[in-house]
């Protein structure tokens, strides 16, 4: 849907109509298009990016000997992570018995499982 270019005109109008100076009517066009800007931060752009900082950190954390799903459904387990070039990679490691490996971009990563358990979680019983 195209907005009409003629709806600020529409306003001035009307508040010249109305015998007013056109502050009126700007205030009252602010006034619904304010909080449906802010609903908007907050439900769309804030979310973003405290989810592309989420994944930033764990792409940054990604070290030998963790275990990795792809985007492409992949398991394995990270034998080197090269950071330097243009695209950075990782050497997977998908089967045990015939060690077979595969290199992925690090953007490829979709999920990480650490090899150690976090400090601060319970231990299994």
């Amino acid at each position: 849907m195209m907005l009409n270019p003629s709806v600020p005109i529409f306003f001035a109008e009307a508040a010249n109509a109305a015998g007013g100076d056109g502050t009126g009517a700007w205030l009252t066009l602010l006034s619904l298009w304010l909080p449906l800007i802010v609903i908007f931060y907050f439900i769309l752009i804030r979310p973003q990016r405290r989810e592309r900082q989420r994944r930033e950190a764990m792409l940054a954390g990604i070290k030998k000997d963790d275990r990795v799903l792809t985007i492409g459904g992949i398991y394995g387990v990270v034998t080197n992570v090269n950071r330097d070039g243009q695209e950075a990679s990782v050497t997977l490691r998908v089967d045990e018995s015939n060690n077979v490996k595969i290199r992925v971009t690090l953007s490829a990563i979709a999920r990480v499982f650490n090899a150690e358990p976090a400090a601060d979680s319970p231990p299994k019983s």
